[in-house]
Order: structure tokens, then C-alpha cells, then sequence
């Protein structure tokens, strides 16, 4: 339990950052902490409990791309985060635009960019926060 509550902080304070380093036309966010603490959430339980399932499903594409389908998964779910976000959660949490905007290549170079950089962060912070 006390893992997954640092994860669920790791993930708010990597979504800070990512909120102050890429522009807003690719990642956007309009609201109070609450809602941010939420979204954090909502990024802990889906990397919790639906990332390994797709992982161990998708096992044999990263097989053959040297694990570089990892990143297209992780921006799967940050685009289905976003999703679920603005239509469950009413939250303002856009990665390109969408899904307010439609659909478009800037909402995949704005998922993949973020997802990657907040794999980063959050393994950085992991090094830095011991169980």
C-alpha cells in the first residue's frame, strides 16, 4: 500500500513537471489541486492494474520491436487517462488537443512525448524515493 501511495505522488509530481515543461498545445491542464491529485490517481490505477495485462498481452510485438511498442502502449494509456478524465471525472486534461479537439497527429506526438518523459520522471523519482 505505501508503494502505490508513493506512486500515485511520483505520477502527481511528474505530471507538474510535465505540465511546466511541454507547451500547452501539446499537454494541457485546467485545474486545482484536487484534480490533479485524481488524475494521479487515475494514471496510479491504470499502470497498477490494466498496464501489466496489456504488457503480458502485447508481449510478443515488443518482443519484435525490441520493446519500442512499450512506448505506444504507455501512450495508449495516457490517451485513454485523458479519455476518462474529461468524460467520467470532468476533468480539463488535454494531450494535443484531444479528446475536446479530434484526433490528430499533434495528439500522438503530444501522447508519445509525454509518455516518455513521464518515464522518465517518475523513474527518476523512484531512484530518488525508496520504498
Amino acid at each position: 500500500m505505501k508503494g502505490f501511495i508513493l506512486a500515485i505522488l511520483a505520477s502527481a509530481i511528474a505530471f507538474v513537471i510535465l505540465l511546466n515543461v511541454l507547451p500547452s498545445s501539446m499537454l494541457q491542464f485546467e485545474g486545482d489541486n484536487v484534480q490533479l491529485a485524481l488524475l494521479a490517481l487515475g494514471v496510479g490505477v491504470v499502470n497498477a492494474v490494466i498496464k501489466p495485462i496489456v504488457k503480458i498481452l502485447s508481449f510478443p510485438i515488443s518482443l519484435m520491436t525490441l520493446g519500442l511498442a512499450g512506448i505506444l502502449i504507455n501512450a495508449g494509456l495516457l490517451l485513454g487517462v485523458a479519455y476518462l478524465a474529461d468524460n467520467w471525472a470532468k476533468i480539463n486534461f488535454t494531450i494535443g488537443g484531444w479528446p475536446a479537439g479530434g484526433f490528430t497527429a499533434e495528439t500522438i506526438v503530444g501522447a508519445v512525448v509525454a509518455s516518455v518523459l513521464l518515464g522518465l520522471i517518475s523513474a527518476v523519482i523512484g531512484l530518488v524515493v525508496k520504498d
